[in-house]
């Protein structure tokens, strides 16, 4: 039975690193590292080139977006998470809500 308990106890300790969560390989490692260009995508609107020639300083453009709607965070063309706008200082931020599922986030 002494035995049957010391394989046990080898088992868990070869296993120990595996339950911890998966290793980061050194090209992963890597990557952290790089520094990718983020958009926040707060709407769009359609337009002719005439109606934008004609707008001066102070216009409004409308934008299909509801104000009380989350913005969407993006890496290249793809979204990556969601959020709300807020205000850092004298600049805008967007607190993060919700990570994006990796096949959701393709558009």
């Amino acid at each position: 039975m002494a035995s049957e308990r010391h394989d046990l106890t080898d088992a868990d300790e070869r296993l120990a690193p595996l339950q911890s969560g998966p290793p980061q390989s050194a090209s992963l490692a890597a990557l952290s590292g790089l520094a990718l260009p983020v958009e926040v995508r707060i709407g769009s609107a359609s337009m002719t080139v005439g109606e934008l020639l004609r707008m001066g300083a102070g216009a409004v453009v409308t934008l299909d977006q509801p104000v009380d709607e989350p913005v969407e965070v993006l890496i290249g063309d793809r979204v990556v998470a969601r959020g709300e706008l807020v205000s850092v200082g004298e600049e805008m931020g967007v607190r993060i809500t919700e990570i994006v599922d990796a096949a959701e986030g393709e558009r």
